[in-house]
């Protein structure tokens, strides 16, 4: 009885806190200050086209810090809950090949897939797109290789060699940042470039490379380990 009435309790007071902001919630009809300065001065300071890019890379590059750590912290939990003893399959427990159609046909897709997801994260300074998105798209090509091959093995040491110096050169960016320009991750340590060219934004691109490296290969090791774990 005492636990229904705590359970009904809280859903009440989440449900007035709710309601609150529902009822006291206002459209904003102009940017606050700080956006204002984004959308009108972005362009011109870090040369991107994507004013989510300036964003996310430049002004909040220590966040984004903070969500590729979030990242490497996952994929490292995944690794050490999922990890166990090698055992030699059985003839019963040895995982099957596909039907030849889908190998083949993820054989055809796979370098598409890889070089789209290559293309997404280069490019995202100009266009929708960027590291995360990038990354994501490769860790679904590593998916199809997985689901069409379910006995091929991926090169662990590769994946943790790239994720570990992309990580590494990631936060040596940013340190130059300080150096050389105005903070951590500013991207006028290099020249901005022919604004709208893909060389251009300064170290823009050279940081979403490295994201999208490292979201990739993070990404790729969690599926093969929960693939591991089957």
């Amino acid at each position: 009885m005492i636990k229904r009435m705590l359970i009904m309790l809280t859903l009440l007071l989440t449900a007035a806190i709710f309601a609150r902001l529902v009822l006291n919630y206002g459209e904003h009809q102009e940017l606050g200050k700080l956006g204002a300065h984004y959308a009108s001065q972005g362009p011109a300071e870090l040369g991107a086209p994507n004013l989510v890019t300036a964003v996310v890379v430049t002004y909040r590059g220590l966040d984004t810090l903070g969500e590729v750590t979030v990242l490497f912290i996952s994929a490292a939990g995944v690794g050490v809950m999922l990890r166990r003893r090698k055992q030699v399959p059985d003839d019963n427990e040895a995982r099957k090949p596909s039907s030849e159609i889908v190998v083949t046909a993820a054989q055809l897709l796979l370098p598409m897939i890889f070089l789209f997801g290559i293309y997404v994260f280069v490019n995202g300074h100009l266009s929708p797109g960027g590291g995360f998105q990038g990354g994501a798209i490769i860790a679904a090509g590593s998916l199809l290789l997985l689901l069409a091959l379910p006995q091929a093995e991926m090169r662990h040491r590769l994946i943790s060699i790239t994720e570990s110096l992309s990580g590494f050169s990631y936060v040596v960016v940013g340190l130059l940042g300080v150096i050389l320009a105005g903070g951590f991750l500013d991207n006028r340590i290099m020249s901005l470039g022919t604004y709208g060219s893909l060389f251009s934004a300064g170290a823009i691109p050279i940081i979403y490379t490295l994201i999208g490296l490292k979201v990739g290969s993070e990404l790729s090791a969690v599926l093969d380990r929960f693939r591991q774990s089957d």
